[in-house]
């Protein structure tokens, strides 16, 4: 039982071979070794994003692709009160939408699942299992702004299972939602 499509955008895709948020904060980010912004993205089915950093990785097998909202970070920039636009870059994650409410994909509770659904750009839909909730971490207030790393709680996006070979590309797509994600009830769980 699936909900019809909605018209979305892509409006970022980034793929890094590098972690680029580790250690200290402090310390600053590590230097990516090219360019992350993709045009298109090669995605495989249980893998994940073709030259990422998670890309086969078998721990990573069900968040291998974080997908997050636009429309997150236009809240988070209006809550620190930033002067311009916050870069999408700058919270590696994989896919950036306008136009959905990329947090409920999540699972909710424990024992509960995520929603199943598909983007389609142009080449063909690529269905996607979500899992959890994708955090965000304390580099949020190096690299966005103070505040940012509190802002982004609860919509920092939702971690994916890529299910199909397909790719991605920027611009118009469309997103449906073939099951929606399911609320564990936690009175029992």
């Amino acid at each position: 039982m699936g909900v019809g499509p909605s018209a979305v955008e892509i409006t970022t895709l980034v793929v890094s071979p590098v972690h680029a948020y580790e250690g200290r904060p402090d310390d600053g980010p590590r230097p990516d070794p090219g360019p992350v912004t993709r045009s298109s993205v090669q995605v495989r089915a249980g893998a994940g994003l073709v030259g990422d950093r998670y890309f086969g990785h078998a721990a990573h097998r069900r968040a291998a692709v974080t997908v997050f909202a636009a429309e997150s970070l236009d809240a988070v920039a209006d809550e620190i009160g930033a002067a311009q636009p916050l870069d999408p870059v700058l919270t590696r994650r994989n896919v950036v939408l306008r136009g959905a409410d990329v947090d409920a994909l999540a699972a909710a509770g424990r024992g509960g699942c995520g929603a199943l659904f598909s983007l389609d750009s142009g080449d063909g839909a690529v269905r996607f299992r979500a899992h959890r909730p994708a955090r965000p971490c304390r580099w949020m207030d190096v690299v966005l702004g103070p505040g940012a790393f509190r802002a982004l709680r609860g919509r920092g996006g939702v971690r994916c299972e890529p299910l199909d070979d397909g790719v991605l590309r920027l611009g118009p797509a469309e997103l449906r939602i073939l099951e929606p994600a399911v609320v564990a009830d936690t009175a029992t769980a």
